[in-house]
């Protein structure tokens, strides 16, 4: 009987503590299992159910998992009790993380893990943003899992595509259960993502402001340019037939609105009321449509 304290991990008293050869889980004979492969759960042998009965174990069981050799360890739940004896299958990402091969030597070693409050995942690729909406999907995809370990690149499969996720960060320990708690998710910038230039809202107001104003060519057409010449050989005077040099110039413009709004329209009133000598407006007269006096070609009978 014995009690230790490391990063939130408590081993049970009664130990369970045993080194299996571990296989990925497309090894184990009989029926396909895929939904093991998107889950954190392991298949064990029928023996370690035995032993592990015997024991004071807490429910849920979780595990320890340890590479002596490379010194990596990762945490896990148990799915099924049917494996071949000393052997063990694990989903092919945490073999991964563990940087075991097939058949190699893995330490198993039962624990209780404290109840998950936060966790931060950063996704490995920039195609995770495509993702209408993640934390759904991410949490969907927990469900399959047991516990979560701090540093471990976990594996969602959605819509026919794997998804690779690093823990980042998990609270109140490095390694928590994720089994009926109420854990806050965030993600960070995926790998490879890269924030999108800004422009200043300054410069982004003046081209919204800016009204585009297509040059005049020198070459356009002019109508009645030409030279006239008269029937009777002599030259063309000069008051019938001068130019009007304003309609000629391509530079002459009228005056620019300064207070022009895009997605706006502008009517501009050129009429004005007309001015007697003395400067003063005359009234002017409603009109009256059919209001004049009428006349007829014949003339009318003083007889009648």
């Amino acid at each position: 009987m014995f009690s230790y304290r490391g990063e939130g991990i408590f081993p049970f008293p009664g130990n369970f503590k045993v080194t299996y050869r571990c296989y990925s889980v497309s090894m184990l004979p009989g029926q396909e299992r895929p939904f093991v492969e998107r889950g954190g759960k392991i298949i064990m042998p029928p023996s370690a159910l035995d032993q592990l009965t015997r024991l004071n174990i807490q429910y849920p069981m979780l595990f320890k998992l340890t590479n002596q050799r490379s010194h990596r360890d990762t945490h896990c739940g148990v799915l099924e009790f049917v494996a071949d004896e000393g052997r063990i299958y694990l989903p092919y990402w945490m073999m991964r993380n563990l940087l075991l091969e097939e058949g190699g030597l893995v330490q198993l070693e039962s624990v209780s893990l404290p109840i998950a409050t936060f966790a931060k995942f950063q996704p490995q690729s920039t195609e995770f943003l495509d993702i209408t909406n993640p934390k759904a999907v991410l949490e969907n995809a927990l469900r399959n899992f047991a516990c979560l370990s701090k540093g471990d690149m976990v594996a969602i499969k959605y819509n026919e595509r794997i998804y690779e996720l690093c823990v980042l960060e998990t609270k109140p320990g490095n390694a928590v259960s994720i089994i009926e708690c109420d854990m806050n998710v965030e993600f960070a910038a995926p790998v490879g993502y890269q924030e999108p230039e800004r422009v200043p809202r300054k410069h982004k107001q003046e081209e919204e402001m800016a009204v585009d104003i297509p040059e005049i060519p020198d070459d356009r057409f002019r109508a009645f340019s030409g030279s006239g010449n008269r029937l009777d050989g002599k030259r063309k005077g000069s008051e019938s037939f001068s130019e009007d040099k304003s309609s000629n110039n391509p530079e002459r413009r009228g005056i620019p609105n300064y207070n022009y709004k895009k997605g706006t329209l502008t009517f501009i009133r050129t009429s004005r009321p007309q001015q007697n000598g003395h400067g003063k407006d005359e009234k002017i007269e409603d009109f009256a449509a059919f209001g004049g006096e009428g006349q007829t070609l014949r003339k009318k009978d003083s007889r009648k």
